[in-house]
């Protein structure tokens, strides 16, 4: 994709970059009273408000339209705001550009849909405005990036992605799982795609944001997009992972930003003495790796001449059982071990299964 940094086109120099605001914009007096504690953060890139909301289920808040997008232009004379929506058919796209909005967003419920995005990408050519992509609900990085494509193929180069989290059926700690592979796998493929994370949307609750927050910053993340509100408690939409403005300046200031690379020499040759030890290590791993290959082709051939079924469950129960063993001992991750061996389980099956044809 041809893009441009993120910090060009928004011209901030603050890092992390922020994008802030409430979850939905329900009148001009919480706009205003929201935006006038936010302008105090030097942090601040973006006032964010949803203005569609597409709700789950009919009867909920849903969003004031056309109407709000005025609320928004009063609040961008007022404090110097910079200011983002998100956008789900070419109609929003429209009525955003008419009002002024500085950056738009395609949400997760849209990013699924290749059609609807297609749609909003055929109403953004020839225009010149940003735009973010939040990853899909589900885990799938190809339609993530397909969105991206269909995006930046209407001429849009001023792109950036936002990652908050995937849905997943089952309960757990956060409302999203991170899954943070795909993000980093996303970075791998387009080093030059800034990359937002939304811990509000990840965590659920407020009380887990910060944690999402600095793990971002950790990876390496561009900036962040924590939905702010003057009142949570009386917000119509997704309250409980919403933060006043107060909290969430005490939560940027807790958090530890780390530069990408090495402040001076030694920190520099230090760090390259140690990769050059976990690349001694990775080189006698692969090299293990292929002599545990060399015999299971001799098992594969073995039981090919022994008729005897590649996969034998209580071998496969017993390498499960003895290796998390041995990781206990070593204190290392039993979950590390356990994906390790069924990563090298499926190469074994896959290498028999080869001799078997």
């Amino acid at each position: 994709m041809n893009i441009s940094t993120l910090n060009n086109w928004l011209n901030s120099k603050e890092c992390p970059l922020l994008i802030s605001g409430p979850c939905g914009a329900e009148s001009p007096e919480q706009l205003m009273a929201t935006a006038k504690e936010l302008s105090t953060l030097p942090q601040i890139a973006l006032f964010r408000a949803g203005v569609w909301k597409p709700r789950t289920r009919p009867n909920s808040f849903e969003g004031k339209g056309e109407e709000a997008l005025k609320w928004l232009q009063e609040v961008k004379q007022a404090y110097n705001l910079k200011t983002t929506v998100e956008v789900a058919n070419a109609s929003h796209v429209n009525l955003a550009l008419k009002y002024g909005i500085d950056v738009l967003w395609i949400g997760a419920r849209t990013t699924v849909n290749p059609f609807s995005v297609q749609e909003i990408a055929d109403a953004l050519k020839g225009v010149d405005v940003p735009v973010m992509v939040k990853n899909p609900i589900h885990a799938d990085l190809q339609l993530w990036i397909g969105a991206l494509e269909r995006i930046n193929n209407a001429g849009i180069k001023k792109i950036a992605a936002i990652h908050r989290g995937f849905h997943y059926y089952k309960t757990r700690k956060y409302r999203n799982e991170p899954i943070w592979k795909i993000p980093i796998e996303l970075r791998t493929i387009f080093p030059e795609l800034p990359i937002i994370c939304d811990p509000s949307h990840i965590s659920g609750k407020r009380e887990y944001i910060k944690e999402i927050a600095q793990k971002a910053l950790n990876i390496g993340f561009n900036g962040l997009m924590i939905e702010s509100h003057i009142n949570p408690a009386n917000a119509l939409s997704d309250a409980e992972q919403q933060l006043t403005p107060n909290a969430l300046k005490e939560l940027i200031n807790g958090l530890e930003v780390r530069s990408n690379i090495a402040s001076d020499d030694n920190t520099v040759n230090k760090l390259i003495e140690l990769r050059k030890l976990i690349d001694e290590i990775d080189e006698e791993l692969i090299d293990s790796i292929q002599k545990r290959e060399d015999i299971i082709k001799q098992i594969g051939k073995f039981k090919k001449e022994h008729n005897i079924t590649i996969f034998q469950l209580e071998r496969w129960q017993e390498i499960l059982k003895s290796r998390a063993q041995w990781a206990d001992k070593r204190n290392i991750s039993r979950s590390h071990i356990e994906k390790l061996c069924q990563l090298l389980h499926e190469e074994s099956i896959k290498i028999q299964n080869e001799i078997g044809d």
